[in-house]
């Protein structure tokens, strides 16, 4: 519950912080004030398991030591050159080339998801040939709250409507399928249209995508569908720009889910998983495109906090305990446990219309209904409460609740949390008889 000490701390921020506050702030109406390993400490003193690790940022956990003593150095000797070399720069170039496929050889370095998009934006632009001048992307994708990338999904805020120079393809939406079709009889029909509307089409420089769409409600796509597009991208010329801003550093159990889904993209972006919390983004790429004459210009890929050297020493630190500890291996171990659970959950509870994910990333949508399959926010709202009532924090968006818990928790955890998260399903169903 909300207790007496963070209700006076909201209520004294809310004279003067603008709102708009993500969903599950305003729900959740939490002051958190430390954390460790899995769990939060909110202002009042209750404990949370946070399987919504930060903002699915924390792979390692909140604090991880090792995490906290590279920040702690580098903050006594240096904060910021511009983009200057720093002593640590070279090892994290490496340390990508060992984590990342061998043709991913080229980095560069950013603060945010957003801006490493807008950077594989201006990357695209410049290499690509004349008349290559619109940009392919999927419906349902996000991207970041940037123009650029706001551009990319035709995301439109308020009276304004610009007019994106993108076309936009078919999700993978196997659970609402705009094409009324099913899996797998459908034959992957919007794969096929993706690759006619954008594959295909020669005025298209490149295809921006989440291999799982993550804002959208983790939609895992069927087999067959990234190999069409894929390499019809490839015959054509398109470029494939792999937004890995949620799912690399990996949260699927592959250090980029491209890799397990059979993509060879040309470019990814990377954020949350880098830095363990940190603001700290990787545009990573083929030595052809990053390297290309018309990138290679003064100041293309610096900006005020690119390459900060604390960005740089918590990711390095971030991404040698992810290598050494073997923490991919434990999240494919864990996310089968996760499937399996949630695949009793979801039989037991009818609120629950749909569970999919990968690895230790899961959406679990809320319906109204199993037959009609009427969207209800209604529901998830009052799950992801009763939740963190029980000390259980998820990530709530719409009618869908994501499941990404720190790659670090121990079996046991899982199970408590999971426990929690049946209690919170059986206690809503009670009360919304």
């Amino acid at each position: 519950m909300t207790g007496s000490r963070q209700r006076d701390l909201l209520t004294r921020e809310a004279a003067h912080l603008a709102p708009g506050a993500s969903e599950e702030a305003a729900v959740g109406e939490r002051v958190f004030t430390s954390g460790v390993g899995t769990v939060l400490t909110d202002a009042d003193g209750n404990r949370y398991l946070d399987f919504a690790a930060g903002t699915l940022t924390q792979s390692l956990g909140h604090c991880h030591p090792e995490v906290v003593a590279a920040l702690t150095e580098q903050a006594r000797r240096l904060w910021n050159v511009h983009d200057f070399a720093t002593a640590d720069r070279a090892e994290l170039c490496e340390l990508l080339a060992a984590l990342l496929p061998a043709e991913l050889d080229t980095y560069a370095y950013f603060s945010t998801g957003a801006e490493v998009v807008e950077a594989a934006l201006r990357a695209v632009a410049a290499v690509a040939p004349p008349g290559r001048n619109r940009l392919g992307a999927l419906r349902y994708g996000f991207h970041g709250k940037t123009q650029g990338a706001r551009l990319l999904v035709h995301w439109d805020i308020g009276y304004q409507s610009l007019a994106g120079n993108s076309v936009l393809g078919y999700s993978p939406y196997c659970y609402r399928c705009p094409l009324e079709l099913t899996y797998p009889s459908c034959g992957v029909r919007c794969a096929d249209l993706v690759r006619k509307h954008i594959a295909d089409k020669p005025n298209i420089s490149a295809l921006v995508f989440e291999p799982v769409l993550g804002a959208a409600g983790v939609i895992v796509p069927p087999p067959g569908y990234w190999e069409r597009i894929g390499a019809a991208c490839r015959a054509n010329g398109v470029l494939l720009v792999a937004d890995e801003v949620l799912t690399g550093g990996g949260r699927t159990g592959t250090f980029l889910a491209s890799e397990q889904l059979g993509i060879e993209p040309d470019l990814v972006t990377l954020a949350k998983g880098m830095a363990s919390g940190f603001p700290f983004a990787v545009l990573a790429g083929r030595r052809e495109v990053l390297r290309h004459p018309e990138i290679d210009r003064a100041g293309s890929t610096a900006s005020t906090f690119a390459s900060n050297p604390l960005g740089i020493a918590a990711a390095l630190a971030t991404l040698t305990v992810l290598r050494r500890d073997q923490l991919l291996t434990q999240v494919r171990v864990l996310g089968d446990v996760l499937a399996a659970r949630l695949a009793t959950l979801h039989d037991r509870h009818p609120m629950l219309g749909d569970v999919r994910g990968l690895g230790l990333l899961w959406g679990l949508e809320f319906v109204r209904d199993r037959t009609t399959r009427t969207p209800a926010p209604e529901l998830a709202r009052a799950v992801y409460r009763r939740a963190l009532d029980l000390g259980l924090r998820t990530a709530l968006g719409g009618n869908i609740l994501r499941l990404a818990p720190p790659f670090t928790l121990d079996a046991a955890e899982l199970d408590q949390g999971l426990d929690l998260l049946d209690q919170a399903l059986t206690e809503t169903a009670e009360v919304t008889r």
